[in-house]
């Protein structure tokens, strides 16, 4: 049961309503109706997302920062949106599990980056320099560091906002570890 309201759109007003009308128009999934008790909450979420796109990580990449972090912080909302999304971006059932696991056999360039995106987490961004340079032996460049903390920051942030309003999962469930 969500601990915070799910706003309906037909109902919303303002910014709130320009939003979901607007970017997330046919996008009413329950984080951002349970985001929209504030516009901005939804306005931190756009703008944190939008560059996120625009990052040179792939989409697959960003899935896979996505799901380590998920499995991680326990949020299953995540998981499920994040699996769906990683399906779409064309990763495969293994990778996404691998993320989850924090580690991804057979593709050292993705493996170092769910062992990266772990770093970030269990050590709350205080990463060792064997952690990056770890990461940048598998080819990543500093740009690709940055970029990695960036979507680390809008996991996290989508995470909390699921932990606190306690947002009811509208995707397929994740599959079991």
């Amino acid at each position: 049961m969500p601990r915070l309201p799910l706003i309906d759109p037909a109902q919303a007003t303002g910014r709130v309503r320009e939003i979901l009308d607007g970017p997330l128009k046919g996008k009413h999934y329950a984080i951002f109706r349970a985001m929209a008790n504030s516009p901005v909450a939804l306005d931190a979420y756009l703008g944190l997302a939008g560059a996120a796109t625009r990052a040179s990580l792939t989409p697959g990449e960003r899935e896979i920062i996505q799901l380590a972090v998920a499995q991680a912080t326990g949020c299953d909302y995540c998981l499920a949106a994040h699996t769906a999304a990683g399906a779409r971006v064309g990763l495969t059932a293994e990778q996404m599990l691998g993320a989850r696991r924090g580690a991804i056999p057979g593709d050292p360039r993705l493996d170092a980056l769910a062992r990266f995106a772990l770093a970030l987490h269990e050590k709350r961004g205080h990463v060792t320099d064997a952690d990056l340079a770890s990461f940048r032996g598998a080819g990543f460049t500093d740009a690709h560091v940055v970029e990695a903390v960036v979507v680390f920051a809008l996991a996290t942030y989508t995470n909390v906002i699921n932990h606190v309003a306690g947002t009811p999962v509208d995707f397929p469930p994740a599959p079991a570890l």
